[in-house]
């Protein structure tokens, strides 16, 4: 019996930690546009299924001038591309694409 729990557990808990695969989200500064508070500054971050993720793997100033008035991430939500794991409350990015400007 300890056995089959021990298992169910392992698995249960191996399907927790999502992975993304060439997922479309929305993309901008954690702090300024998703309302994040864990970090300050101004740090790249996603939205999936309503709820955001700071990015690891992939830098706010990656993509441009995070302050452009038009589609820097501090003023605008963007979408992009990504692949990654979701991993202690952030998003590890392995590809991050935004894919409109």
């Amino acid at each position: 019996m300890r056995i089959l729990l021990c298992i169910c557990l392992t698995l249960l808990l191996s399907c927790s930690k999502k992975e993304l695969d060439n997922q479309i989200v929305e993309a901008s500064c954690g702090q300024c546009q998703f309302g994040l508070k864990t970090q300050k500054g101004c740090d790249l971050a996603i939205r999936y299924k309503n709820t955001s993720y700071f990015v690891d793997g992939a830098h706010i100033d990656d993509y441009g001038d995070a302050h452009d008035e038009t589609i820097g991430f501090c003023n605008a939500v963007r979408k992009a591309k990504v692949s990654g794991k979701f991993q202690e409350a952030r998003f590890k990015a392995f590809s991050f694409q935004i894919i409109n400007h």
